[in-house]
C-alpha cells in the first residue's frame, strides 16, 4: 500500500483521482486547497488530514518525511489549476515523493525541461494523467493506424463542445495566463491523443481563437485534422440542444465515427493502475500536446481556405 498526499482536493477532478487511489489499494493521507469544500473526502478517506494554508502542509509533508514516519508521502497527486502544476510537481519531487499530474501537465514546453533536471537531481518521477491513452477504443485504433502503409493519410474531424455556464469566463479557467486558453485547458488531451495515433506533428494551423472556442488544422504524420473545441452551448448542433444536450463529442476518421463515449468513468483508475505497476506516462511523453497548445496559444489566426472545419462556415 502506498501514501498519497492531494494538492486541489476542492476541484472538479480530484474526486476521480481520490477514487483511483482508492481502488487501487491504496492510502490518502493528507490533502491541501484553498477552498474548504471537500467533504467528499469523507466518501473515501475520512482519516485523510486536510489542510487550506501550503504552508502548513508543507511542514506536514516534511515532518513525515524528515521522521522516516510510516505515514512518509510516496506519491502527491496534483489537481490545482494548470499554472500551478509546474510549482506544484516541483514541490513533490523535492518532498521526496514521485508526481502525478493532472492534464495540462503544464503551459509551456521548456517547462518540461526544468522539471527533467530536478527528476535527475532527486531521483523520482512525473507521471502524467493522460487517459485517453488508455481508452480501448483509442488503443485499437493506434494499431489499425499504425498496421497500415507508412504513406497513409487519414482524414479526421474532431469536435468536441463541453458548454458552461457563465462561472467559467469569471474563474481561472476564464484567465489565458492561468488556464492556457480553451485549447489547453479542454484539448490538451484530445491532442496528445492524436499524436499518440497518428504519430508526429508536421503542421498547426489556427483558423479561431476566442475566450469560449477555437479551432484550426493540424497535420499528422498519419493524418489531417480538423479540429473545433468550444465551451458555448450555442456551438452544440441544433439536434442534441434541443433534447437538452449540453455536451457534443465527435471524431471521424475517413468519414467513419470513432465510438470512444464510453469507458470514461474507470480512466483514472486505470492510468493510476499502470503507473503504480511502473508504465506510467512521464515528461518527455507530454512534449508534442504541450508544444501543440503552446503555439496555438500564439498563433496568428489563418484565413479560411484549405482545410478547416466544418463547424466554421457558419
Amino acid at each position: 500500500m502506498k501514501n498519497f498526499a492531494l494538492i486541489g482536493a476542492a476541484g472538479y477532478i480530484a474526486p476521480r483521482h481520490m477514487q483511483a487511489i482508492k481502488a487501487t489499494g491504496n492510502e490518502l493521507i493528507a490533502a491541501l486547497d484553498v477552498n474548504d469544500s471537500v467533504g467528499i473526502i469523507d466518501s473515501h478517506f475520512p482519516n485523510a488530514d486536510f489542510f487550506t494554508e501550503f504552508e502548513r502542509f508543507d511542514r506536514h509533508i516534511d515532518k513525515l518525511r524528515r521522521a522516516k514516519h510510516s505515514k512518509q508521502v510516496d506519491y502527491i497527486s496534483i489537481c490545482s489549476p494548470n499554472y500551478l502544476h509546474d510549482s506544484h510537481m516541483r514541490f513533490g519531487l523535492r518532498s521526496d515523493a514521485d508526481v502525478i499530474c493532472e492534464k495540462p501537465l503544464v503551459l509551456n514546453p521548456w517547462n518540461i525541461d526544468g522539471l527533467q533536471d530536478i527528476e535527475r537531481d532527486t531521483g523520482h518521477k512525473v507521471n502524467t494523467i493522460l487517459q485517453l491513452r488508455v481508452h480501448p477504443s483509442i488503443i485499437a485504433l493506434r494499431k489499425k493506424v499504425r498496421s497500415q502503409s507508412q504513406d497513409t493519410k487519414h482524414e479526421v474531424d474532431l469536435s468536441y463542445i463541453t458548454s458552461r455556464g457563465h462561472w467559467y469566463l469569471q474563474s481561472w479557467k476564464g484567465d489565458l495566463k492561468k488556464s492556457g486558453g480553451i485549447a489547453t485547458n479542454i484539448g490538451v488531451h484530445f491532442f496528445d491523443m492524436l499524436h499518440f495515433i497518428f504519430g508526429d506533428l508536421q503542421d498547426n494551423v489556427v483558423h479561431l481563437s476566442s475566450d469560449t472556442k477555437a479551432a484550426g488544422y493540424l497535420e499528422y504524420q498519419h493524418a489531417r485534422v480538423r479540429w473545433f473545441l468550444s465551451v458555448d452551448i450555442e456551438d452544440v448542433p441544433g439536434k442534441q440542444r434541443h433534447a437538452g444536450q449540453r455536451t457534443f463529442r465527435s471524431i471521424t476518421v475517413d468519414g467513419e465515427e470513432i465510438e470512444f463515449s464510453g469507458g470514461f468513468t474507470d480512466l483514472h483508475t486505470r492510468s493510476y493502475e499502470e503507473i503504480l505497476a511502473g508504465r506510467g506516462y512521464g515528461l518527455e511523453e507530454n512534449r508534442t500536446a504541450i508544444s501543440t497548445v503552446a503555439a496555438i496559444r500564439n498563433a496568428e489566426i489563418a484565413p479560411l481556405n484549405g482545410d478547416y472545419h466544418p463547424f466554421l462556415k457558419k
